[in-house]
């Protein structure tokens, strides 16, 4: 017997706005990401915590690179992205 998947909502579209809002909370919270493994990797004291916090800041690192690069071809810069990641905290905060 096939079993098939059906979607059963409607995939909402994003402006381009929302897009790009969303791509800079990515950013941010890889940053965030990264920086909390390279904080455990100084505190790992196994070699399997060591090993895998290594995959992390790699992986991290990666995406990171990725979104950034992927950001500047939208034409969002570095500052504008640091200066959403103060917003994002003043609001948290």
């Amino acid at each position: 017997m096939k079993e098939e998947y059906v979607k059963e909502t409607k995939l909402i579209e994003l402006t381009e706005i929302e897009k790009e809002e969303e791509l800079i909370f990515n950013i941010i919270r890889t940053k965030k990401e990264l920086e909390c493994a390279r904080r455990n990797f100084e505190f790992a004291y196994t070699s399997d915590l060591v090993d895998y916090y290594i995959y992390q800041i790699k992986a991290n690192q990666s995406k990171l690179d990725y979104l950034i690069k992927l950001a500047k071809t939208k034409g969002i810069f570095v500052n504008s992205i640091n200066q959403a990641e103060i917003q994002v905290e003043n609001r948290a905060g």
